[in-house]
């Protein structure tokens, strides 16, 4: 089943969330992601999501730096608790800056919680990242903030 949605645009049903895609202006680079929204089939959203949803991008300019400084901190954190501060390790190079780390990452995904998950989780994004192909990164955001920086798997 495929709907358009005023806000979300063209998404289509695969029996647990509504799928669709998603142009993002991200540092300056326009990336095309994958949008999640937690769904029934009826295809009827809950305010609560497009009121999250439009507040997330009103301040979206904002909410860039916060991620750069949050995903470069796990990063570092990331990159000790392996010891490859001490240890040089190819594929977790010193990163020092934001800008090294954007060449590292890139934004492939956002998912859209229902009213059930919203305190833990109403936003979350997720990034490929050249160190960690397999799990890649995810953010989590309540109401504008970020809660939970991990895997991708923190956000679904």
């Amino acid at each position: 089943m495929t709907i358009n949605d005023a806000v979300f645009g063209e998404l289509e049903f695969n029996g647990y969330d509504w799928i669709g895609r998603k142009t993002i202006d991200f540092f300056a680079e326009e990336v095309i992601v994958s949008l999640m929204i937690r769904g029934e089939e009826d295809g009827q959203f809950e305010e609560e999501q497009y009121s999250t949803y439009n507040s997330f991008f009103a301040n979206w300019n904002e909410l860039q730096q916060d991620i750069s400084a949050s995903l470069l901190e796990y990063y570092k954190q990331t990159r000790r608790d392996l010891g490859y501060n001490v240890e040089d390790n190819e594929n977790y190079p010193l990163i020092e800056k934001n800008d090294q780390l954007l060449d590292k990452i890139t934004l492939v995904g956002m998912f859209i919680a229902d009213k059930d998950l919203m305190e833990i989780l109403d936003i979350g994004l997720m990034f490929d990242c050249t160190w960690d192909s397999e799990n890649g990164l995810g953010i989590c955001f309540v109401q504008g903030k970020i809660t939970e920086v991990g895997y991708q798997d923190v956000v679904i």
